[in-house]
């Protein structure tokens, strides 16, 4: 039995061949990515499920499972049950790990769209999926049925690597408006925390659309390089220090006052030992 608000999903892996102790070893992966476990399944030349639960389906739910997954005579089907969020992210994983090219001689580029607008927290709660700004596809779903409307944002993807991401933007303020409503954020809030913005939506903001793809991120698969930091003109470390320029550097007292920035002497000695930033 599922709880309330959990998901039931499925990848079809294709032919791959595994043995029974590679099977297994999914489950493992699947744990190890947060999920309670999984189910796999193999298509067998009859139609026939190979499967610890197979014998838990009948001929309809098996023949509806082979049809909804588009298997053919050695699939490997592999599904997860789980909060909708996780297994997402679980089968996103577990699709990579097995549909990934191998090398760049290969270039398969994937557009994907139909994004929610909004994560949903195991709570319930409403988070904005890309940003608050995102345009939504229906104002009356997002409305009706938040947890389930789509937005217009989009992801290129190239090889299973993600080349970069953006959104049509909302330019109608009653729009804007909607999406705080649903986000429990109120007028005078809203004013505070994007005033600038909506004030330029009043304005007649025109109809745009946002997108950037990494150009590091292309480089290093056109070279066959699974490390980005290699093809990066001037990586950063972990701390988000440059080594070649030496950046971050000291700031001059009269950059600060000009600034109004104070630097509390015993902050600066946490960072620089690396130690958790004091409270207060």
């Amino acid at each position: 039995m599922l709880d309330e608000g959990d998901a039931v999903g499925g990848i079809n892996a294709g032919a791959l061949g595994l043995s029974r102790s590679g099977l297994d070893a999914q489950v493992e992966r699947a744990r190890h990515l947060g999920a309670k476990g999984l189910v796999w399944m193999v298509v067998e030349p009859d139609g026939a499920l190979r499967s610890p639960v197979a014998k838990f389906l009948d001929d309809a739910e098996r023949i509806a499972l082979v049809e909804a997954m588009g298997a053919a005579s050695g699939d490997h089907l592999l599904l997860v049950a789980d909060r909708p969020g996780m297994v997402a992210s679980v089968l996103g994983q577990l699709r990579l790990d097995h549909g990934r090219p191998q090398g760049h001689e290969e270039l398969a580029f994937l557009f994907v769209t139909d994004f929610p607008v909004f994560e949903v927290g195991d709570d319930g709660s409403l988070t904005p999926a890309h940003h608050p700004f995102t345009a939504p596809v229906s104002v009356e779903a997002m409305r009706d049925t938040p947890q389930t409307a789509l937005s217009m944002a989009y992801d290129m993807v190239l090889n299973g690597a993600e080349l970069g991401s953006g959104s049509v933007r909302i330019h109608d303020p009653e729009v804007q408006a909607a999406v705080f409503e649903v986000l429990g954020i109120d007028e005078d809030s809203a004013g505070r925390r994007f005033g600038w913005f909506l004030e330029a939506l009043r304005f007649g903001t025109p109809p745009h659309a946002g997108f950037a793809i990494g150009i590091d991120r292309l480089v290093s698969i056109l070279q066959d390089e699974p490390n980005i930091r290699e093809v990066i003109p001037f990586p950063k470390t972990q701390t988000g220090a440059d080594p070649l320029t030496g950046s971050p550097s000291a700031v001059e007292q009269a950059q600060l006052d000009e600034l109004g920035i104070a630097i509390r002497p015993e902050v600066l000695a946490a960072a620089e030992l690396g130690r958790e930033r004091p409270e207060g």
